[in-house]
């Protein structure tokens, strides 16, 4: 029997592109319109793991997806970087001319919006994912509309590209993990990054003694976001990603920092990506 994944988007999504890099041919995708939608299926039982956008090399964090994994407790246990390369796409026999709207995800409209502009007669309407619209023009043979998407999403639903690579920054990298309900029983020796999240009072040095014990440990920082606990006033959650030589070092600064922080919780420890 195959395991199956879920994926924010359909076929020829980008996060589909990046499960089929994260994850063998023998998985089978469950298609979810949303972020939440594509954890509840987690959450259910209904699929051994997830693939979720963490972080855009443009927009920054996607906050409510580092919410999802902690208010969830979930395991990050891979990630990958794909490079976003935008395209513009309709029907076969129509040029820029006879596009009056473009449908795509906000964030991929956001991106191209230099391209766009140069276009004013074209109309911009946000959807939930920048494949599905592709799909649904091509099952609903509308005319007159295009997408912003992949180029495996225009060679999956028959679509012919208007305009290709049109983000505004030509290098455009998402990063997409992989989560799961348990961290994967795999060795440790051959971790070498880790996230994890803990909480400090808005008082002087206290982040700083944190890092501190990072650098003591050698510990490479390669990400530090923080959040306002909403129902605390003056209390913030850190999300931390770390690079590490030997897991050892790694082990010390958590048994450390865990005396130092509070509700410290380990989000995942895997391999890092960069280093591929």
């Amino acid at each position: 029997m195959k395991k199956m994944v879920s994926i924010q988007g359909v076929t020829g999504s980008f996060h589909h592109i990046a499960a089929m890099k994260l994850i063998s041919d023998t998985v089978s995708f469950v298609p979810c319109l949303s972020f939440d939608d594509t954890i509840e299926t987690l959450l259910k039982g209904e699929v051994e793991a997830a693939i979720v956008a963490l972080e855009n090399s443009i927009a920054g964090s996607i906050l409510p997806n580092y919410a999802l994994i902690d208010t969830n407790d979930l395991q990050i246990t891979s990630e990958c970087y794909i490079d976003v390369q935008h395209n513009l796409m309709a029907l076969p026999g129509q040029d820029i001319s006879q596009i009056k709207e473009v449908q795509s995800h906000p964030m991929a409209i956001l991106q191209c919006k230099s391209y766009l502009k140069r276009h004013p007669h074209i109309k911009l309407v946000e959807a939930k994912d920048t494949a599905e619209v592709a799909r649904r023009i091509s099952e609903e043979q509308t005319m007159g509309v295009a997408a912003i998407a992949s180029v495996e999403a225009a060679h999956q639903f028959g679509l012919n590209i208007l305009g290709q690579s049109i983000q505004t920054i030509k290098h455009n990298e998402t990063r997409f993990v992989l989560v799961k309900k348990k961290r994967d029983s795999n060795d440790m020796g051959l971790c070498n990054k880790a996230s994890f999240k803990f909480e400090l009072h808005h008082k002087r040095g206290s982040l700083a003694s944190i890092l501190n014990v990072m650098s003591d440990c050698n510990l490479n920082l390669t990400k530090i976001q923080s959040l306002p606990k909403i129902h605390t006033p003056w209390k913030y959650a850190f999300f931390v990603d770390v690079t590490f030589d030997q897991f050892e070092e790694y082990q010390k600064a958590v048994e450390i920092i865990t005396i130092m922080a509070e509700n410290f919780k380990i989000l995942g420890v895997y391999k890092n990506a960069k280093n591929d």
